[in-house]
């Protein structure tokens, strides 16, 4: 596939400083996605990283046209990591995940099965999370919260191993921690969601760069901006099906 063409599926994977992960990662989703037999993208972006690890995905990428590296100018955090890869996506569908190598590409597979008519998104949940006690105590507590605040019920707001339809997302507001919250925006706006359990697996190189003292007080702020946009928003899809609306 060269840089011009379309395709049916395009990965959105933000990373920073996970140089050890990237070589063994890209090896585990080419696997995965060729298996697939659709179309594919894989769209890297370097959210600031200061490790070296641009260059191990451009000597990958001399041999995989279907690879695409871009780089921010400095660390914006993973959701407008997220928006760049939305922006560049040309799939028809949009797969995001971490780079930190606890999704399983063997999964990829697995979030198509419910992606039918009617369906905007696939959201993966955890469901044996290889985490520390601390971190998987501080994620039900968020998770409740977010779920009592916004009045959407997310099992995993947490994980973002989703599969998505690109047209549902181009009304999405651009903020930090959209990430967090892209479920809950997107049946705001009058989609259907649908979770499933996914495999969850120990991180085996690097440090993980998140923890309770960078995602409390923002996640609370967060989720009182959520509240409020929730009474505010108009629906994505309020054209009315029949004959006055066909082009």
């Amino acid at each position: 596939m060269t840089p011009s063409d379309a395709c049916q599926l395009s990965v959105v994977l933000p990373y920073a400083n996970e140089r050890e992960n990237l070589t063994p990662l890209i090896l585990e989703l080419e696997a995965a996605l060729q298996a697939l037999g659709r179309s594919f993208e894989v769209i890297c972006v370097d959210d600031g990283s200061t490790d070296g690890g641009g260059e191990v995905l451009r000597s990958l990428q001399a041999t995989r046209p279907w690879l695409r590296v871009y780089q921010h100018r400095k660390n914006f955090g993973q959701s407008a990591s997220y928006c760049t890869g939305f922006r560049l996506a040309r799939g028809e569908l949009i797969l995001t995940m971490d780079s930190d190598r606890q999704h399983d590409p063997a999964d990829i597979r697995r979030l198509f099965e419910p992606m039918q008519a009617g369906v905007a998104a696939v959201c993966g949940v955890r469901a044996a999370r290889q985490d520390s006690r601390v971190r998987r105590w501080s994620s039900q507590i968020a998770n409740g919260f977010a779920s009592w605040m916004t009045g959407d019920r997310v099992v995993d707001a947490g994980c973002t191993f989703r599969l998505m339809r690109k047209t549902a997302l181009a009304e999405l507001p651009v903020f930090n921690g959209l990430h967090r919250f892209l479920p809950t925006l997107l049946r705001i706006q009058g989609f259907k969601v649908v979770e499933i359990q996914i495999n969850h697996r120990n991180r085996q190189a690097g440090k993980t760069k998140y923890g309770i003292n960078n995602r409390m007080w923002r996640g609370i702020v967060d989720c009182l901006a959520i509240r409020w946009f929730r009474q505010r928003a108009i629906a994505a899809d309020r054209l009315a099906p029949g004959p006055n609306n066909q082009e």
